[in-house]
């Protein structure tokens, strides 16, 4: 079921096209402004709203990286893996942020404050390696230990 505040910004942000499923994407973000990610329930809900199937939605909502379809820690990291990272750092960054943290790929941290994912690509590949934390991109992380300073801007 979804709350009136998520209807209310969901049908505001809605209004912006021609065809209700063409929000789907602002409306799963949404919802996961609220609840923090995409839970199966909030997805039909979602869907019946929009007057798609859930399976439709979900197809949507497993493309994007963005979207989460499980539970994530307060801040998700996510690190790329792109070639251009790959090739100047990315395993040496990987294995700092596995280590420090504590958990591997698709994990979250024992205190729910972090989660790390991969990600094909940020865009930033002038200054690889890069990460994004939430929705700060921040490159240039060679040496890897560069990281220790913007984690400390999320604990």
């Amino acid at each position: 079921m979804l709350s009136d505040a998520e209807r209310r910004e969901i049908e505001e942000d809605i209004k912006a096209y021609a065809d209700r499923k063409m929000g789907c994407v602002g409306a799963l973000k949404i919802v996961q402004r609220h609840r923090g990610w995409v839970t199966d329930e909030a997805l039909k809900a979602v869907a019946d709203h929009l007057q798609m199937t859930p399976d439709e939605l979900d197809s949507v909502a497993t493309f994007y990286p963005l979207l989460f379809r499980r539970p994530v820690g307060r801040h998700v990291i996510l690190i790329c893996d792109s070639v251009s990272c790959y090739n100047v750092g990315y395993e040496d960054l990987l294995g700092y942020l596995t280590k420090r943290l504590g958990i591997g790929l698709g994990q979250t941290t024992e205190d729910g404050r972090f989660t790390l994912l991969p990600v094909a690509c940020l865009g930033v590949c002038e200054t690889a390696p890069a990460i994004m934390i939430d929705s700060d991109v921040h490159g240039g992380l060679e040496p890897p230990e560069k990281v220790e300073e913007l984690l400390k801007l999320y604990e």
